[in-house]
Order: C-alpha cells, then structure tokens, then sequence
C-alpha cells in the first residue's frame, strides 16, 4: 500500500504530494510520521492507493501512525484545495485549522486514571498488616476507587501487596476532561411563536443555501437556532453554533446542553490543551454531534452536517487576521455545499453586504421586527456632552444618566454601563511639553492601568513604569487623557457607595471562566451594574437591566474606515438590546458629543432600513464595498531598509499590473501603516480599490513572489482594520 502524504511545513517549496509505503492501518486522513530530509516530519495523508509509479526500492516506509481513527475528515481535503487556491497557501497550512494545534504539535494526548478494583480473592493478611486489611474492607465495601485516592489513605505499599496477592486488581481508564462542568443559565423549549414557526418553515422549505435572520433583540432568534439543531439531530446528522465572543460560549453551551445534554461539545481558546483535545475527539468520533464555539469552530470536525447557524453575523471577529485570511461565511457557505445544509446567518444589524445579498434574492430573507414578548424597544434618550461641558459637568456622567442610574438602583433593577475602551486612561501626557508615552515595539500610545499603577500597549501588551517625571524635559506636571472601564469604576464607586460594580474586559477575564463567573454573577444579581467593553455588548440575556448607559457612543464615528458609520450603528443597537427584556420597560441614555450625526439618529429610532438605504446609496457614489474591492498588501519587517525594498518591489509589479488594466483602478497608492510599528516590526502598506476581484489572484501571487525569511509580504481583502 502506498500513501499519498503532505508533509506538516506551511512553505511553498515543499507544497506537494509526496508518497510513503505503508501498512493497512494507513488510511485517508491518518496522521503520521514520515522520513523527510534526513528526520522524521509529521504528515498528513491525503489519500491511499495499491500501486505505485515510482520504484518500490525508492520509496520510504511511513514511521508512525499516530490515530486509529483519522483525524481528519474527507470533507478537509475539499476545504484544503479551495482554501489553499482562494487565499494562495501552502496546503499544510489549510490543514491546520482543522486540528487544534497542541495536538498537532504533539503536546497532549489522552488522559488516563488508574482505578484499584475489587477481585472477590480471598486472600491471607498479616494482623500486623493493618493498613493492608483497611484498605481491603475498603474496597471490598466500594467495589472499586482512584488508585492514588487509595495510596494516600492506606499507603502505596499496603495497595500494592493487595494487588501481589490478587485482592485487587489495577485498571488504567480513560478520563473525559469536561470544560464548564455545571454549568447553569440552561432552560426547557420554549413555546414558539407564530413568527419563530413561520421562519423555522421557510428555512426548511426554501431553496436557498444561505439564510438571513434579521431580527431586533429580543425577537428569539436564539430559539430558532436550537430548534432548527434539534430538527438536524432528529435526522441524524450534525449541526455547528457559532458565536462571535467567546463570552456568549459558556451560555450558549449551557442552553445547549440543557436541550441536548452531552452531544454539544465546546471549541473554545480558553480552553486547556487537554480539554480542546478531548471535546474535539468527541465531536470526531461521532459522541458529540454539535459543535458550538467562536470562528475556529467552523473547522469543527463534523461529518454529515444538517446545518449550520452563525450568530452576529456581521461581526467583524468571523474575519481571520492571520494565515490564511479567511471569512467564516465563506468557509461556511463551502462546507454547507459539500453536505448539502442549511447555513444560517442571524443579526439584529446585518452587515451591508449580507442585507443586500438578501435584498437581491441570492440569500432567503427573514424578518422579526418585534420582541416575542411584545415589549417596546427601550426608549433612547440622547445626552448632549457639549452642553454638559458648557454646565460645568466634566465627568463620564451626564446628568440624565446619574438621574437614571439613581432611579434604577432605588428600584431593585441593574444596569450595563458600556465604553469600548479598557485601561484608566487613554492617555498619559506632560503639560510642560506635549510629550505622550508611547510603546517602545509599537507606534502607539499607551494606556494607563490604576490598578496595576502601570503603562500598558493594548497591541503588544508590553508593560512600563507609571511616569513620576516627564522624560523629554523632567517635568512633573503629568495628565492623564480619556477615559477607559477601569476610571468609570472608580467614579460610580464616588457616586454609588452602596452600589456593587463588576467589570469586564480583557483585564478582568482570565482562562476559559472567567468571562462566565462574571456573568453568572450579574445574573444572579450580585452586583447592580456591569460595566464593560464590546463583550458585553451582544447576546446577553438579563431579565433585570433596564437601563443601558453608552459613553463616547459616537467615538467609533470616526475611525478611518468606510465602515466607520455601519460598525457605529450596529454597536448602539446591540447595546441598547441588552435593556429591557423582562417585564420591565428599557430605557438607554446615550452620551455624545455629536448628537446630531444621522448614523445616531438611524441607531436611536432603531431604524435599520433607514439605514441600510442611506448606506448603500452613499457606498455607490463613493464606490466602496460591496461595490469595490478594498485590497492591501502589508508588508511587515524588523529592518526598516529591508521592508522598504520590499514594499517597493511590490510597488513596482503592481504598478505593471495598473498600467496594462488602468480602468480596474480606483485608487492606488503606497504609504506607511497608520501604525508604522507594531511589536517590533515597521509596517508598510500598498492599498488599491479595484472595480472587481479580476486581479486579485494575480496580486496574491505578487505577494506570494515577494515574501521572504525577513519580510512577511500578505493580501488582505476589505480589512476590518486598517490602522
């Protein structure tokens, strides 16, 4: 038998099929090991055949087989040639995504326990062996215990003599790392409403592939998932749930399990290496049959898919922003081909692209404008700062947002104060000179952390001392500018003694709980307000919060990107969803210095096709995606001098390509990064926006000619973030 192998190195050089004798436990899809220039490499096999064009005495034997299952699944060599062709990578490094990489890497493998069991011998004990006899009416009396559990009550030679003389025996098990055991927030199916049947029915009807939900908060959209889960495992096959922050995985795998129980199975980050590896075996092996997890999820190694849901689906994070680069929904579409599924994209704000993909027929449409409860949407009341400022209030707080915060707290209710910036301060300034503390690896400012009385880069994550004294001119006048989570905190604890606050952002959260036991705290009402960054924003469901504060809400207004406006709107509408969901009526104060600004005004009145109409109107006039193509070549480096040479041979070989296709171009430029350094490598860039994706291959080789040991050249297609 011979095996058809892709050695486990992501380089172009080596991107090829290589073949390996092999025995019969060699199958498609197999891990191995196999000799390759003078040492042992892992591979991954790609197919098996009997026969051979090459001479059996040239052909190297495969080292090891690491799995009697194969690990990956025939769908992956589908996905590993569009992938490796759509994004112009290596093929070993398409197949990385569909295993977690310490398994890959060799790191973990199966847990095993030892149990001491009970033989039914009968046996002759010393009466000065008393610790032999305990332990043998031990576990005469249990049956059978943890081995260690046994040694450390009676000692490990007493066990070990009972095992000599045949009382008892010692049995290695497998063990299941289970993450977020006992969990709570799950619940029962609920009752469905006429509105949550009908769209239930026209996804199983429609022809369609690609599914849009669009629905306001609160409508229900999250029960349509789990029926629509329940129906696919009901025929047999298997479903994948994603969520856009891993801070909605805990709840969501809790509603899961409370409806499915030990079929859901969780692919998270924060998991341990061993938990990743055990629920990711029980997905494969067919013990689980719902993977629910964040974009890598996709990846899920599921077989006979029935459908899969995607949550939020306009969030950017379903973008990857390391090789390859790819969009989840793309992914997604591709896998929901293969198995012949329904794919379902669900979002209070739909992205522009999505909605209008819907509006043209090409994604089948459904609509939910109303709460299942039938409750309003929280009323919006818009605080202008200017005026504040004028009345002499240079807090974070408006007048109307203290009054309301009083009110809810008096009655018993919570709130969700929200800011989309960590840290104490954005800022840290000397008045004497003008000078700003700044990253040493990275162009960018940094962040002051009071409770760690320290400076902070949010991109690299570097640390440095607090400034007692500016280091340009010595001086000591030093001010702190803007506002992040941690200095809102501390300025409600001022107004609210009595009031118990929790926080939560990338400070707060650590390991694969964290974000949860802040959030079944809130539940729970253990605290009366929650303030937070963006993960807080979506998906939550708090039946007591019934006010949502939002500060600095036009602060992403002006982000230099064209989805500056879209990304501003959705985040308002997620926000403010988050009040008012129970019984009690929802009200949202939103803070701006721009009150006037038509994104806010669209976002106040919840008014999505408003929206959406002025947004597409404005992206054809200025021809901005969907109706162009913004494409950017990054070009990264340690050596400024180096990176530079390469930005302009890139430059140059695109510039050939304007030339003979001028029509193509909209705009062509090279320039800097916004942030000329990142983590200690100098960042250069050339943007374009083209009329069509007709080039785009031919740039992605450009990049691929380009790209070297010392400088990484990479395409990205319509970034999310182009600083």
């Amino acid at each position: 038998m011979y095996a058809q192998v892709i050695v486990d190195i992501a380089h172009s050089v080596v991107d090829k099929i290589f073949e390996y004798s092999c025995s019969d436990c060699v199958k498609t899809g197999s891990r191995v090991k196999v000799p390759f220039g003078g040492r042992l490499i892992d591979g991954f096999v790609i197919g098996v055949s009997d026969k051979s064009d090459y001479p059996p005495e040239k052909i190297k034997p495969v080292a090891e087989v690491f799995d009697e299952l194969p690990a990956l699944v025939p769908e992956c060599f589908s996905l590993m040639e569009r992938i490796s062709s759509r994004y112009k990578v290596p093929k070993a490094l398409s197949l990385r995504l569909f295993l977690p990489s310490e398994m890959r890497l060799g790191k973990v493998r199966e847990a095993f326990k030892k149990y001491a069991v009970f033989c039914d011998e009968e046996v002759k004990i010393s009466k000065s062996a008393k610790n032999q006899q305990a332990a043998l009416d031990f576990i005469k009396a249990e049956k059978e215990y943890d081995y260690i559990g046994l040694c450390k009550i009676y000692g490990r030679g007493a066990v070990n003599a009972l095992v000599e003389k045949g009382a008892v025996k010692i049995e290695k098990r497998q063990i299941k790392r289970n993450p977020f055991d006992g969990l709570g927030f799950g619940d029962e199916p609920k009752t469905l409403t006429f509105a949550q049947r009908d769209a239930i029915e026209s996804i199983k009807n429609t022809a369609q592939t690609v599914n849009l939900i669009h629905g306001v908060t609160g409508s229900g959209k999250t029960e349509i998932y789990l029926q629509l889960i329940a129906s696919a495992i009901k025929d047999g096959k298997t479903a994948i749930f994603l969520v856009p922050e891993i801070s909605l995985t805990p709840q969501m795998l809790a509603q899961l399990r409370a409806r499915f129980k030990g079929e859901a199975a969780i692919m998270h980050s924060g998991l341990s290496a061993g938990e990743k590896f055990d629920e990711w075996w029980r997905l494969r092996s067919g013990e689980a049959k719902i993977a629910i997890g964040a974009r890598s999820a996709i990846f899920a190694p599921l077989e006979n898919l029935g459908v899969i849901i995607i949550d939020e689906e306009h969030d950017p994070s379903y973008l990857s922003e390391t090789a390859p680069r790819y969009s989840t929904v793309e992914i997604a579409k591709l896998r929901a081909e293969y198995n012949g599924c329904k794919l379902v994209l669900g979002s209070a704000t739909p992205s522009v692209e999505s909605f209008i993909e819907a509006s043209e027929g090409k994604y089948n449409l459904i609509c939910l404008p109303e709460r299942i409860n039938k409750k309003p949407m929280p009323e919006v009341i818009i605080s202008d700062m200017r005026k504040e400022v004028k009345r002499g209030n240079n807090s974070a707080f408006s007048a109307a947002l203290r009054e309301e915060l009083e009110s809810t707290l008096s009655s018993g209710n919570q709130a969700i104060i929200f800011l989309n910036r960590r840290g104490y301060s954005q800022k840290v300034i000397c008045r004497d000179c003008g000078y700003v503390a700044k990253c040493e690896n990275c162009d960018v400012t940094l962040t002051y952390h009071s409770e760690e009385n320290c400076l902070k880069c949010h991109y690299c994550g570097a640390k440095y001392r607090m400034l007692s004294a500016c280091p340009e001119c010595g001086g000591t006048h030093i001010r702190y500018s803007g506002t992040g989570t941690q200095r809102v905190v501390a300025d409600l604890n001022e107004l609210f003694p009595q009031a118990k606050i929790l926080r939560m952002d990338n400070d707060t959260v650590s390991g694969k709980d964290g974000h949860y036991k802040i959030l079944s705290k809130f539940s729970k009402h253990e605290a009366d307000i929650l303030v937070g960054t963006q993960m807080i924003a979506k998906g939550h469901d708090f039946p007591s919060v019934t006010l949502v504060g939002i500060l600095d809400a036009d602060m992403s207004l002006y982000f230099d990107d064209y989805r500056s406006g879209e990304r501003t709107f959705q985040l308002i509408t997620q926000v403010s969803g988050r009040s008012g969901r129970a019984d009690a009526s929802g009200k949202v104060v939103l803070q701006t210095f721009c009150p006037e600004n038509y994104i806010l005004r669209y976002a106040v009145n919840y008014d999505y096709k408003g929206f959406f109409e002025n947004e597409v109107r404005l992206r054809k006039t200025t021809f901005f995606p969907p109706y162009s193509l913004i494409c950017r070549v990054m070009v990264t480096g340690a050596d400024e001098k180096r990176t530079v040479e390469k930005l302009k041979e890139v430059y140059f070989a695109i510039e050939e390509m304007q030339k003979k296709y001028p029509d193509e171009f909209i705009f062509f430029n090279r320039m800097h990064s916004p942030f000329k350094r990142l983590q200690g490598k100098y960042r250069y860039q050339v943007l374009m926006r083209l009329k069509s994706d007709m080039l785009l291959e031919s740039i992605y080789d450009i990049a691929l000619k380009c790209t070297s040991n010392d400088v990484l050249v990479y395409v990205e297609e319509n970034p999310t973030n182009l600083s």
